[in-house]
Parts: C-alpha cells; structure tokens; sequence
C-alpha cells in the first residue's frame, strides 16, 4: 500500500456504526492520549462492558494520523493460535501466496507503513498475541497497536486503560433533576435502546426511579443495559426491574469468588433465557455450534431433529431475532439470503447450555457434516454459470469451514473425511485470501491419511497445484511423483490428468518449454476422455500460453479459442478469464493489439468482480507490454508502478506464470530506455501511488470508483480557511505565542484554534498537523493526485 491509501482499503478496516455511541467521553480523550505516546494501549474490562465499541470510536477518531489506515481484526470466533496471523493478514488484505512463514509476511508488510491494528477479544488468545504484538513493537516502528482484551497482554511497551462500567449518579447525592438525570452515560443508553423498540419512551417523573434502579441493578455494564432496554417491546420498565430484582436475589448462593459485573451479566443471560420458549431456547443453544454466523438452511438442516422439527426453525429463527439473541447480519454484496449472528457473549453461554444438554458432540457431527457436503456441491459447481455464487457463498462461511475441518482432523477415524473436504476446497483456496492455509489443511490432511488410494491422490495433485503457486516447485513434484504412482492404478486416469497438467506447469517454470508442451497435450487428451471440463480448461489455458511463449501464435490462439467456446457454452467466469488472458497475449503475438486489449479489460472486469488480485494483476501485466510495444511509454511505465503494489500485496508476481517474467523485463527495459531513468522512475513512482481500486478503474478507461475523481487535494478540507491558515502556520514550526502575534490574536484564541484543528482531523500532535498540510499542498502544487494521474493514463492510452 502506498502512501496514500485507499478509500476502499480505509473504509474496509473499520465497520460503521449502526447505533448511537453514548458516553465514554473521558475514556476516549485518555486511549488517544496514551496512543500518542505509547505503541501500544489496551482496552481491559469485563465482558460486556464496552471495550470493542470504545476501541472502534477511538480508531474512527485518530484514523487521519495513520497514512495506511485503520486495520479491525476480531479474534472472537478464533480458536486456534496457529491462525492467529494468518487471520491478521486476512484482515489487512494480504495476499502473500509465498511459503514465507506469516509472521514474517506481516512483519515485512508493515514494515515500513503508517498504520494502527485493533486486534479485539485477545484474552483467549493472550500468550499468541502478546507474541505477535511484541514482534511488531519491535520490527515495524511506525505500527500502533489497540487491543481489547479481558486481560492485559503483558508485554513491555503496553499501557493499560481499564475500561469502567457506565457512570451512575451518586447515591447519596440529592436527587438530580431529570434533565441531569437524563444526561448520565447508562440512562442515556438505555433510553436511547428503549427509543429503538418504543419510538415514544420517554424518561419522566413517573418511571426515572425504575430506570435509575434497573442500570444501577446492571451495574452499568453497555451489554446488559442494551438486552434488558429491548425487553420494552412486552414489559413495562416496572415489570422489567421487578423481574430483574427476582433473578438477582437467585444469585445470592452463587459463587463469592465471582466478581459482581460477571454475576450480573450472567443473570441478565439467565433471565433472557428464560423469557425464550423451551424451543427457543433448544435453538439458541445448538446455534452457537456456529463460527461467524449462519444463513437459514443451515440453521434447519443443523439444528432440527431430536425435539425441532425443520418447518419449525424459521419461526423460531424470527423469534430469536425479535428478541435479540440472533442478530440478522446481511451483506449488500450477498442480497439474497439473510445471514444471523450470536454476539459472543451470547454465543458462549449457549454453548454452555448446548454441554450440559449433552448434545454438543451431536451437534458438532451435524455442523462438520453440514460443510462438508457444501464444499462437495462447490466442488461440483465450480465450472458453471453458479461458479461465482459459489465462491462468494464459500467466504462468507471460511470460519464454518474451518471449524468443520479441525473438527474431522481432532477425530482420527474422520481424517480422511477432512481431506476429501480440503481437496473439495481447493478453488475456494486459490481464489481468496486462503491459499497458504488450504495448503496447510492438505498438508495435515496427507500426514494424517497415508493409505494409498482416491482421495490422498486428488490431494496430492491439489497440493502440488498450491505449492507451484507459491513457487516451490521442489514439494510440487515431491507431490506429482506420489499422485503418479498411485494414478497408474486401474480406473485413476482423472489422476494422471491433472499430473499430467500440473507436472507442465513445473516444466515451464523451470525453463523446459519442449516437455511443457507434450504434458499439456497429454493432460488435455486426458480430461477429454474422461468428460472433465475444469481440468481441459486448464489444460488449454497453459497450452496457449505456452505456445505463444514459444512463438506459435496461431496454435495459442487455436488452444485459446477451443477452451473460450467450451467455457461459454457452460456459462463458466473464472477459466473464461484466465482463457481470455492467455488469447489476449496470443492475438497480441500476431500484431492484433486493439483485440488483445479489448480481451484483457473484458478479463480484468470479471478478476475485479470477483477481487481476484492474481488475476487482475496478470490482466495488468499484459497491459503494459502492449502499451510498451504502442509505444506507450508512459502508461506501460505507471502500469509497471501499480503492479509493484499489486505484486508485492499478493506476494506471488506472475504467481503460477513465472515463465511470462520475460515478457515483463522486456517490456520495462524497452520503457526504461525510451523515457529516460529519471523519467521512467518518475512514471513508475506515480503508478505505484495510486490505490488499487482507482488503478483498475483507470486500466480499465473509466472513472474512479464513485464517478468522481478521488485523491486527497480534491476532497474538500474539513477546516475552515482561518483553520488552515492556522494549520499551515503549524507546520512551519511557529509556536502558538507566534502564531498569535502573526494573526494579531490571542494566544488562547490561536491555542483554542489548534484544539479545534486536533479534534475535527482526529490528531493528537502539531506533527501530525503538518504532514497532513504538506500532503495536501503536495498533491496541490508539487505533484499530481492520483486522479490526475488517471486522466494522464487515459489520455496516453487514447
């Protein structure tokens, strides 16, 4: 990421907020007070009591300070530690398809930029995280680190800021007024809630008392107030105090260890429990076998049985979220189905009525079942016109896999059920974020299941497939050479197929073109024989890349085409891509450059649709060479500078088309030496400034993203002229008392001012002030925006 990010990368760190913050006034003045000294702050309380919500509102605040955004990773639904970071570079959208271990691959990423990391609900995950924050304290020095956690981290360069319950007035103070009353943190809360259920509740004389007591009895806690203001649809703020007076004087036999928050939170979960029917209840428990959520098929087909039948899962579905345990979680990009989510909280104690109820481990073998037969039907979708549904559904349910593989590789006996999935998932993996982790689920997968047959063979081709595309071609073979043997058993051809292609894929990027082609031919005659769609696609994929490689267009084209015809008559996207690219290069080859370009922007749409950075990034590359052989030199050059961020993100340039490297070093000395040094580095530089989402925009000839030209100098300031007049004084270095003298004003007026500065632009240092000034007055005067350099793009292309 360059230094000037994204909006699309900056908007993506942080969730907007859906309902009123309230309070915590002081608790935000002080967390940005201790991120402008310390590296790293964390949030500690109770659960329940605010601290991811507390984070959030201070990130949204201070997010202008950081140059690289603004980065939320939720730890909640993570249970393993060995995903830890992986799970932060998903997070931060990085796409390192090397075998680098991911610490390294996230240290090196953030290596050098300006961003701050809110890594939420570490206590379960404390000794990992410590570790992996302490790396970055250490190895990235411009990183900024705000955790929430039940529990410090413990590490050296850590401040602490407890995160109290809400205030309450003083008990033995006179009675405040009810507009005082109403002005206090949980009153205001609840009453905002109350508002959200009952438009036309109020605080008066009549109910402030039972208002008073009921937070007071909640001890405060933001979680509790919430879920006890939404039970104002069916109570009154009478009944709900007298029912919250009943359970609490239940938990005088509880434990006196237990702190009093925990308590209270715990009996208002009890108490909402017992206000759901016994099938409610039943449901809320064996949902919370979920990890980051459920649509509802899988509600009906996991939850139903033994006292739910399937018809009534809806219903209780409906009555769930009426009462706020399910929360309905939609996506716009996903608008056809509703998705429903546990707060973790919730979940939790779920999951501990679903281990008394005894039927955790059933419930476990229905989930693992349930995603193990929706990564088989994904399987047998993945060349078809649902192809695209398919991977979109497979992301929104990467934790449900997830847990559903580690639950067959913690049972012996299910290994191999594991390994049929991980396979099953393997366009799932090379798509998305997860192409390491899918290679490390075949990984255990293989060490698990040794037995000869079937499925390590598909296995072993499908790993082989991962570890070319990150480049070790060595384990690749290792591989091939096991899946060969156990091909050339009788009724194994699909096997020796895709041996045959990926053994190809090994050839060429070592150099043997001469062996590369007859492994193509031979995978290509093979999946025909065997009817096998994806793996011919494949196969004719890298037969005319191959060709072109080696100068016989008119073969590429004609191994482009077949595959073209067969893809569309099957209503395919991913391989008709990845096929218009390869006959892109191919017509390119034979002096044909406005097609070859229409076929790359027709490629790259559907990459950009489906946020494919392999592929789009392949569609840019060819790009640039042809606009080097246009003798476009200062368009190939700004494409040359978006691929360094775009390759450096994925950490795989060219990932499984390494052959095609030499087409890129021509076409950069080709550009170097027609602009000059200076000038080449100077085009490469403004590429490499403009954010992704714009450079594919601008590849692809249209405006940036919104219809409006983007880039820092043409937002409008959020300061008023005399602020910037201020602000610019700043950033020469004057003190106030210059400043004032310079304005003829006060010095508390010039102080007021810089306040005014600090707060609306989310600073906390004069510093700071002034790299924003000099940033905006850079792409002003001293160097074009990244807009700007988008219309030069497409004036240069025209």
């Amino acid at each position: 990421m360059t230094s000037t990010t994204s909006k699309r990368r900056r908007a993506a760190g942080l969730p907007a907020e859906v309902t009123s913050f309230v309070g915590r006034r002081h608790e935000v003045a002080e967390a940005k007070r201790l991120l402008s000294g310390a590296r790293v702050v964390t949030l500690t309380g109770v659960g329940g009591v605010g601290k991811t919500r507390l984070a959030l509102r201070v990130a949204a605040d201070v997010q202008r300070a950081f140059r690289d955004g603004v980065w939320l990773v939720d730890l909640a639904g993570l249970d393993d530690p060995e995903l830890l970071v992986p799970s932060v570079n998903e997070a931060l959208t990085i796409r390192d398809h090397s075998s680098r271990p991911p610490l390294e691959v996230l240290v090196d990423h953030l290596r050098d930029r300006q961003a701050l990391l809110v890594l939420d609900n570490c206590e379960h995950l404390l000794h990992d995280c410590a570790v992996v924050v302490e790396t970055l304290a250490r190895s990235a020095s411009a990183v900024q680190v705000l955790a929430t956690s039940r529990q410090a981290l413990g590490i050296a360069s850590e401040q602490t800021l407890p995160v109290p319950t809400l205030p309450m007035p003083d008990p033995g103070a006179p009675q405040p007024s009810i507009e005082s009353l109403a002005q206090c943190d949980a009153i205001r809360l609840f009453v905002e809630r109350a508002r959200a259920v009952l438009p036309d509740f109020a605080l008066t004389v009549a109910n402030r008392d039972a208002v008073e007591r009921i937070c007071r009895r909640l001890d405060g806690i933001p979680l509790a107030i919430e879920l006890a203001a939404v039970r104002l649809r069916a109570l009154s703020v009478e009944q709900l105090l007298a029912r919250l007076d009943d359970r609490f004087r239940l938990l005088t036999a509880g434990s006196p260890a237990a702190l009093p928050r925990q308590r209270t939170l715990r009996a208002l979960l009890d108490w909402s429990h017992a206000l759901c029917t016994e099938q409610e209840q039943l449901l809320w428990a064996r949902t919370s076998v979920f990890s980051d959520g459920l649509d509802l098929k899988a509600a009906e087909v996991v939850c139903s049985g033994d006292g739910l039948t399937r018809e009534e899962v809806v219903d209780l579905v409906i009555g769930l979220v009426d009462k706020s345990i399910l929360i309905r979680d939609d996506h716009p990009s996903y608008p056809s189905a509703a998705r429903y989510r546990l707060l973790e909280t919730i979940r939790h104690y779920g999951r501990e009525r679903l281990v008394a109820s005894g039927q955790e481990a059933a419930l476990q073998r229905r989930h693992r079942d349930y995603y193990r037969e929706l990564a088989a039907q994904a399987r047998a979708q993945r060349f078809g016109p649902g192809q695209v549904l398919w991977f979109g559904r497979l992301r929104r349910e990467h934790a449900n896999l997830r847990a559903a593989l580690e639950h067959c590789f913690a049972e012996p006996q299910e290994a191999a059920t594991g390994l049929d999935m991980a396979t099953d998932l393997l366009y799932h993996w090379i798509t998305s974020f997860y192409l390491r982790e899918g290679r490390c689920w075949l990984d255990r997968g293989l060490r698990a299941v040794t037995e000869p047959g079937e499925a390590r063979a598909r296995a072993l081709w499908a790993g082989a497939w991962l570890a070319i595309l990150q480049a070790d071609v060595d384990s690749a073979a290792a591989m091939l050479e096991e899946a060969r043997t156990l091909g050339e058993r009788p009724g194994q051809e699909p096997v020796l197929a895709y041996v045959a292609l990926y053994s190809g894929m090994i050839a060429m990027y070592r150099g043997d073109v001469e062996s590369a082609v007859p492994l193509y031919e031979e995978a290509a005659a093979r999946h025909r024989a065997t009817g096998d769609p994806t793996g011919l696609a494949l196969a004719l994929i890298r037969l005319s890349l191959t060709h072109s490689f080696r100068g016989d267009f008119a073969r590429a084209v004609s191994a482009a085409e077949e595959g073209l015809a067969m893809c569309e008559a099957r209503g395919e996207g991913w391989h008709r891509a990845y096929t218009m690219m390869a006959l892109g290069i191919a017509v390119w080859g034979q002096g044909d450059d406005r097609r070859a370009v229409e076929l790359e922007m027709e490629s790259l749409r559907f990459n950009r649709s489906l946020d494919d950075p392999m592929g789009a990034g392949t569609n840019l590359e060819v790009l640039a060479w042809i606009a080097a052989t246009r003798e476009q030199y200062e368009k190939a050059a700004m494409l040359l500078g978006i691929l360094e961020t775009v390759w450096r993100e994925t950490g795989a340039p060219l990932s499984g088309f390494g052959h095609m490297a030499r087409y890129h070093d021509e076409c950069e000395s080709r550009t170097r030496e027609a602009l000059g040094e200076p000038a080449f580095e100077a085009a490469v530089r403004r590429g490499a400034r403009i954010p992704y989402e714009e450079a594919l925009a601008l590849a692809l000839e249209e405006e940036a993203p919104g219809g409006e030209p983007s880039g820092e100098a043409e937002r409008p300031s959020p300061l008023t002229r005399r602020e910037t007049e201020i602000a610019r004084l700043v950033a020469q270095g004057l003190s106030n008392k210059e400043i004032a003298a310079s304005l003829v004003i006060s010095q508390r007026t010039a102080e007021g001012h810089i306040e005014h500065i600090l707060n609306k632009l989310g600073f906390h240092s004069r510093a700071q002030i002034a790299v924003w000034i000099g940033e905006r007055e850079r792409d002003t005067d001293g160097g074009p925006s990244p807009a700007s350099e988008g219309r030069r793009l497409r004036a240069d292309g025209s």
